[in-house]
């Protein structure tokens, strides 16, 4: 019982650190949340053949309500064009709801080198972004269609919304950045649902798993995250007009750029 306080009191500073990082640079909090979490999870029992999973899963989980907020922002800005959804959503769908089970066919340790070269990837990303031109033109449904369970799949096995992959593809394809991002945080939700669903479904019947565990979801760090996240992402929102973002954001790339490499060697 002790243990389990305590973890869901650091995930309640995590989580503060990760809405108001989320505020003040625009970064989903899966990066964070993976890496903090495969360091405290073993502390309530999840063995290390289960712990990247549990890690992936729960850090999915907690973007639900962050997504839907987002989401529901831009739609009042208009920033969402719904006619697209038409091709994806079948897409996102079908790979974030099979992400759990592609997951769970792969041993933890390769799960958790996967994660870190891909958070190194995108530590790059975010030091030197992506900038498209946006003149290109939308691909045909059938292309859409396989891109998004592609991104739908990659988002939901790292245990993100899916915008860092999401965003770039779509300005490419000639679409605004707001409306890119906009769509993404919609997306981003129904990957975490359908990814969260798929992670609860595949982890039901996993052995030795502890208590407060729905599938591979670890509750108790759920909660602790989505509670102070979202009271302080409006903090850093907030921040972000006083602070040097960019400059932070550079610093952001770095840190992370230590933890994928920490996480490779390790």
């Amino acid at each position: 019982m002790e243990n389990l306080l305590l973890v869901f009191s650091i995930c309640l500073g995590l989580g503060a650190i990760v809405g108001f990082l989320a505020g003040l640079l625009g970064i989903g909090g899966g990066l964070i949340i993976v890496p903090a979490l495969l360091y405290i999870l073993p502390w309530v029992g999840i063995n290390s053949s289960l712990l990247t999973h549990v890690a992936i899963a729960t850090s999915l989980s907690t973007i639900i309500l962050t997504s839907l907020s987002s989401a529901t922002a831009h739609h009042k800005r208009g920033n969402i064009p719904w006619a697209l959804f038409k091709p994806i959503f079948p897409g996102i769908v079908l790979g974030a709801l099979s992400a759990g089970f592609v997951s769970e066919m792969i041993p933890s340790d390769q799960l958790q080198q996967a994660f870190a070269i891909f958070v190194v990837l995108m530590a790059i990303q975010m030091a030197f972004p992506f900038k498209s031109k946006g003149e290109g033109k939308l691909p045909p449904s059938w292309v859409l269609f396989i891109v998004s369970i592609l991104i739908a799949l990659v988002a939901g096995m790292m245990g993100i919304g899916g915008g860092v992959l999401l965003v770039p593809f779509l300005t490419v394809c000639g679409l605004q950045m707001k409306q890119a991002v906009g769509f993404s945080s919609a997306t981003g939700f129904l990957i975490a649902i359908a990814g969260t669903t798929g992670y609860v479904i595949a982890g039901f019947d996993a052995p030795d798993l502890p208590s407060g565990t729905l599938g591979y979801i670890y509750l108790p760090a759920l909660f602790g995250i989505i509670i102070s996240s979202m009271i302080c992402a409006p903090l850093g929102v907030k921040a972000a007009s006083t602070l040097p973002t960019p400059i932070l954001k550079k610093a952001f790339a770095g840190l992370l750029l230590v933890v994928g490499l920490k996480l490779i060697f390790s």
